[in-house]
């Protein structure tokens, strides 16, 4: 630790006697300045140990005195050490009454004690301290090294956090904590996660500082050029010193190396997961299988679903939010030892294939529920399907997605359109402008008086072209509803024999709204 007061009155060859501030000397030293003027201040920075002979000062002046020392606390002076024997045999009263009044240290220096001797035992004791900081720091960078390449990001987040008597959390960019120690620190870690998505929002390198009613906490982010990777968080009882720091410095490039690192193995893994959806989709699961080898484990062995996901109406500036996706979902299968498949397809689209019912699929849902609609993402997801129809599988969430894109929706799983009604495929604005043209002529009919036409084709067509029941659901005869159907026929140039233009009614009918009673 730094040189303070206390030790330099407790230096043998110093001779210093205290006379006022006892109570804090425990205050470190900064450095030890000579200066006699009246106020010194505009030349203090805060830390010294001030040493004078008075030899202008008003000395025995007591409201100069303490104008002297307010200064001199004002400007964050630690002590003053005043030489006897010199311009006084003793420290005068009015000076040792202001400095007992403020409380600052003052020390008595003997006549036999040059300040060129405390100025050498402050600059040592500042350079033996720096030293230990700096071996200190070596040695931590070492030990944090070793555990890097032998164990792993996990046992350097709790090295870390043993070298800054605190604790210690690596996050990955979706700002998740992926490592952290000790293990009652997890909690704390987590409600950091706003924190850290701040933080990844700026270029690499960048830092903050949280403050907390229980501990100080540093953000660090991890990563080369622009882009983050990750982040590590610090947490102490009080401000890093030299040493502590050497120790993050450290443990920040060796997790950032890590992590590049590891984004080195995973680009040769997009090529292969690449060449595995490719041979998935083109019937080949075999080949497929050989490829995958044992990198995907059984992935492709199980149910698996296929996610498809684009920027929102085509939105090019929502490109950024796919590969924040994609780390998303990689980093829960991490987490729940699953295996996935990623695949940008393009620049705006991201397939993804994940094992059903697993952690990946439960983190997509959980991300399209807060972010995607923000991110301006749009998401398809399959049904459960296996290997040998891959193929129809990228078709449903192909399928999928563009529902979603229709009705305005983050993600939509396919088996919602199998267990649901065609009928909300029809709020599209191309279906009811088709439908409205279909019927036109039977409105402007009936808009004139000639009849209810529009009423009776819908009766009509819910009673299955039964006669007797849909003229009693109008109350008229069976003649008139007879009628009124040729007429349809007629406006319309088609016959209601032909399945498919009772098929095209009822399904105009029903996207106008005018197909419920």
């Amino acid at each position: 630790m730094p040189p303070t007061l206390a030790s330099l009155v407790q230096h043998s060859s110093l001779k210093l006697v205290v006379r006022a501030g006892e109570d804090r000397l425990d205050t470190p030293v900064r450095w030890a300045h000579v200066s006699e003027l009246t106020d010194p201040v505009p030349y203090m920075e805060g830390g010294e140990l001030l040493l004078t002979t008075a030899l202008t000062l008003d000395a025995e002046d007591l409201e100069a005195m303490r104008r002297y020392v307010r200064r001199l606390l004002g400007a964050g002076v630690v002590g003053l050490g005043f030489a006897v024997g010199v311009n006084y045999e003793e420290i005068p009263s009015a000076l040792l009454e202001a400095a007992r009044e403020e409380h600052l240290p003052l020390l008595e220096v003997p006549r036999r004690t040059p300040f060129l001797a405390i100025s050498k035992a402050v600059s040592a004791a500042i350079s033996a301290d720096q030293y230990r900081a700096v071996t200190a720091g070596f040695e931590a960078q070492r030990e944090l090294t070793r555990a890097a390449l032998a164990e792993g990001p996990e046992a350097v987040v709790a090295r870390l956090a043993a070298h800054v008597d605190g604790w210690a959390a690596l996050y990955d960019t979706s700002g998740t904590v992926v490592a952290v120690s000790p293990d009652w620190a997890a909690r704390r870690a987590a409600r950091l996660t706003p924190d850290v998505e701040r933080l990844r929002d700026r270029p690499a390198p960048a830092s903050a500082v949280v403050g907390g009613t229980d501990d100080r906490v540093e953000l660090q982010s991890l990563g080369t050029g622009r882009r983050v990777r990750g982040a590590l968080a610090v947490g102490t009882g009080a401000p890093l010193g030299t040493a502590e720091r050497y120790a993050v410095h450290s443990a920040i490039a060796l997790l950032t190396l890590t992590t590049e690192r590891s984004r080195s193995l995973q680009a040769a893994e997009l090529r292969l997961g690449a060449a595995v959806l490719r041979m998935l989709l083109a019937g080949q699961p075999d080949h497929a299988r050989a490829v995958a080898g044992d990198v995907y484990g059984g992935l492709l062995d199980a149910p698996f679903r296929l996610l498809v996901a684009e920027p929102a109406g085509g939105d090019t500036t929502a490109e950024p939010a796919l590969p924040v996706l994609a780390e998303a979902l990689e980093a829960a299968a991490a987490r729940a030892g699953e295996a996935v498949l990623v695949v940008p397809e393009s620049e705006q689209r991201l397939v993804v294939l994940a094992g059903d019912g697993g952690a990946v699929v439960a983190a997509c849902e959980t991300y399209a529920e807060r972010d995607a609609e923000d991110a301006g993402l749009t998401i398809g997801l399959s049904a459960p399907a296996g290997p040998i129809v891959a193929a129809g599988a990228y078709k449903q969430a192909e399928q999928a997605l563009s529902v979603a894109r229709r009705r305005g929706k983050a993600l939509v799983e396919h088996e919602e359109l199998a267990a649901g009604s065609v009928l909300p495929l029809l709020a599209d604005d191309a279906v009811r402008a088709f439908a409205d043209g279909m019927l036109r002529a039977l409105r402007d009919h009936d808009a004139k008086g000639r009849g209810d036409l529009v009423a009776s084709l819908r009766a009509w067509l819910s009673r299955h072209g039964q006669w007797d029941a849909a003229a009693a659901d109008l109350g008229v005869h069976r003649h008139t509803l007879r009628y009124r159907m040729r007429r349809v026929e007629e406006i319309l140039g088609r016959s209601l024999d032909d399945p498919d233009v009772r098929m095209e009614l009822w399904l105009a009918l029903k996207a106008t709204g005018e197909g419920t009673e």
